[in-house]
């Protein structure tokens, strides 16, 4: 499990980290969402306007925090990546506070029964706009592209800052530890997909909603893709031993793993499953699952 790092950590502050963009951490840290959320402010700071990508949760505190970073300029649009609850509450209070468009993913509101690795979906959340991929949002100095990266969840959206080579990768890459992928919403291929077109894209550097910020883009990428497919070859190898349930798996694949985390090794196991499923290398009878 990833060790959060101690107090103080500037929760509520706003960080200038590049020239056109501002950070406020929100109130929020857990072992899923690190020191808490970030919302990141776009615009050139004596300009007239700028952008609220991932307003984060409903709390008043964040709201003002995120109402002081924008040191009086016009929000031209609210933007989340997706609509888990770390992300997009905030957006609502925001919007009726300021007149500013919600503008960016999808609605999407999932009901799952039994243990989540990361937030629950927000019903709250209702853009006035939603962007397609390669659709973005213009300001004074400032351009934000809409980059589509279902996976994590199937409405994911990264945001691409066409000035100064920075992507906010929201949750589908992180600077502190890997996206989890829980079906039936989240999926492997696609997220594997996504990864794959991070790769053919010219990023300099990745800001994510949780951990510090990625100066080397493709290679944590590329590592990413290298642990997936490890995990995927861990599986094909153990059912060539023996056919297995998903819970037969994890003593082999997560040696030691803390026992509140194995629900969440479950679901990884069984979304990569499922994307083996899809291609035809495995099969399933009831729970037990077999090589194809």
């Amino acid at each position: 499990m990833v060790t959060i790092p101690e107090k103080p950590w500037p929760t509520g502050l706003a960080e200038d980290v590049e020239p056109l963009v501002r950070r406020v951490l929100a109130p929020n840290p857990s072992p899923y969402t690190y020191t808490g959320t970030q919302t990141y402010v776009v615009g050139m700071a004596n300009g007239p306007d700028c952008a609220v990508i991932d307003p984060g949760p409903n709390e008043a505190d964040h709201i003002a925090a995120i109402i002081a970073a924008v040191a009086g300029r016009k929000i031209l649009a609210i933007m989340c990546t997706h609509t888990h609850r770390d992300h997009s509450p905030a957006a609502a209070p925001l919007a009726g506070q300021t007149g500013a468009p919600i503008v960016g993913c999808a609605p999407l509101v999932l009901a799952v029964d039994g243990p989540r690795s990361d937030e629950a979906f927000d019903p709250t959340y209702a853009p006035d706009r939603v962007l397609e991929d390669g659709e973005g949002m213009r300001g004074t100095g400032w351009t934000l592209t809409a980059v589509a990266t279902p996976g994590h969840t199937s409405n994911h959206l990264c945001y691409a800052l066409e000035e100064s080579g920075a992507l906010f990768t929201g949750d589908h890459v992180m600077g502190w530890s890997t996206s989890v992928v829980i079906p039936p919403d989240g999926d492997m291929g696609d997220y594997m997909a996504s990864l794959d077109k991070l790769m053919a894209r010219d990023d300099l550097r990745y800001h994510s909603a949780h951990g510090a910020a990625i100066e080397k883009p493709k290679q944590l990428v590329r590592g990413m893709i290298g642990h997936r497919r490890q995990r995927e070859n861990q599986i094909l190898r153990l059912l060539g031993e023996t056919a297995r349930p998903v819970s037969a798996f994890i003593p082999d694949m997560y040696k030691g793993l803390d026992e509140r985390l194995i629900p969440a090794a479950e679901m990884s196991v069984t979304a990569h499953l499922l994307d083996l499923e899809k291609r035809g290398m495995v099969r399933r009878d009831g729970e037990v699952w077999h090589p194809a």
